[in-house]
């Protein structure tokens, strides 16, 4: 899988780390950097999809498309499809662009909007990935939950960096008895969580 990344997604993710850097050097406003996981997390967000079982794939948070590149790696080894969603605009045209500019477009489909609204229509989730603003993460979960498939896996980005933003969220999915969790010390910390196979409520 990370043996032969074509050219065209290889090219698209430099081009998108050397802006990242350049933004967080420069002091760009949080709101308007790309905000995206470090490559060490994206081959890890690539390894666990690839490791879901059978159903749709959610990103809840898009930003330029960088970590959607790399679930499109595991997309195509899988034969899976990527549901993405962004609610900002301007990220949206910089993930369209990405989308196009890495020919990924068979395995990703952007939707721009709020993910809680369209979640709504996405029913037997088997792997969802959330990197979005710290405050949404409880909605998120609590509507992303009821949704995971026997084995899907439910990871979240920035949980060691922004623990004290989230603790609602950490807590809510510690104590939920549909899954087993752990925080991962990879990147700003990975929230994975499986949803076990029992039918626990």
């Amino acid at each position: 899988m990370f043996d032969d990344i074509a050219p065209e997604i290889s090219r698209r993710m430099r081009g998108l780390e050397e802006r990242d850097a350049r933004d967080r050097q420069d002091g760009t406003p949080r709101l308007e950097r790309l905000r995206q996981v470090p490559r060490e997390t994206g081959r890890f967000l690539a390894l666990a999809a690839a490791s879901a079982p059978p159903g749709p794939w959610v990103e809840i948070g898009t930003s330029a498309g960088y970590s959607a590149m790399w679930l499109a790696l595991a997309a195509r080894e899988r034969g899976a499809r990527l549901i993405t969603f962004e609610l900002l605009a301007e990220k949206a045209r910089i993930a369209r662009e990405t989308i196009a500019l890495a020919g990924v477009g068979d395995v990703v489909e952007l939707r721009e909007g709020d993910a809680v609204d369209g979640l709504a229509a996405i029913d037997g989730v088997s792997f969802c990935f959330l990197d979005a603003e710290k405050d949404v993460y409880l909605r998120c979960w609590q509507t992303v939950a009821p949704k995971l498939v026997p084995g899907a896996l439910f990871l979240a980005d920035n949980v060691i960096s922004h623990r004290a933003d989230m603790e609602d969220f950490l807590a809510a999915v510690d104590s939920d008895p549909r899954v087993d969790s752990v925080i991962v010390p990879i990147g700003s910390g990975v929230l994975f969580a499986r949803r076990r196979s029992s039918t626990a409520p």
